[in-house]
């Protein structure tokens, strides 16, 4: 894999790293990549949706007028579908929507991710990334300096919430741990800024 550049905070670059091949230069597999997006987006539904059948809604137990005779069409309930305050036709009821991935899969999945964002050139590295307290207008003017565009996920090393509080505010950027990363958020967004101890944290996680 060849080198990379690896910038401080303002955008000016200050050393090359070289990431692994195993981790950062595997064969992109697109279908793989297609299901691993499917089942996690399956896995974030909640399935609480309800609503209640004809059988269920209260009232039109009697027939609002007789079978023939009135010159209107013929009614059994005032809860059928076809009525105001009736019930829901083949009502959505809550559910799983959870879905099983196995683990050789994910990790596959999670190098295609990761090798498909290095050979686009999408990768920034980032000499470290140490925050006292929360300021989004730190990471904001950082990005700028970085000319990482609209959408960029921002990867540190462990759980760093000062980091992640300072991100959230800013519409299409998203902080991201290295142990905790998913395809979804990958592929999402157009830039992947990560810090060079995060790089030996995904590769230490995702090396064989």
């Amino acid at each position: 894999m060849p080198k990379i550049a690896v910038y401080n905070t303002e955008g000016q670059q200050v050393d090359e790293i070289e990431l692994k091949d195993e981790i950062f230069g595997v064969q992109v597999n697109e279908p793989l990549l297609h299901q691993a997006v499917q089942v996690y987006l399956a896995n974030q539904r909640q399935g609480t949706q309800s609503a209640k059948t004809r059988a269920e809604v209260r009232g039109g137990g009697r027939k609002p007028w007789r079978q023939k005779g009135t010159g209107r069409a013929r009614q059994g309930s005032i809860r059928s579908p076809q009525w105001t305050g009736g019930g829901v036709v083949f009502a959505p009821k809550p559910r799983d929507y959870s879905q099983k991935f196995p683990k050789k899969m994910r990790r596959q999945a999670m190098l295609s991710a990761l090798s498909s964002k290095a050979k686009s050139n999408e990768i920034m590295v980032l000499d470290s990334l140490v925050m006292e307290e929360p300021k989004t207008s730190f990471i904001h003017g950082m990005l700028k300096n970085l000319n990482a565009g609209k959408k960029a996920l921002i990867v540190v090393k462990g759980k760093d919430e000062t980091v992640a509080k300072s991100a959230r505010n800013i519409p299409g950027v998203k902080a991201a741990f290295a142990g905790g990363l998913n395809v979804y958020d990958i592929l999402k967004h157009d830039t992947f800024v990560i810090t060079r101890e995060a790089v030996k944290e995904v590769e230490e996680v995702y090396g064989k």
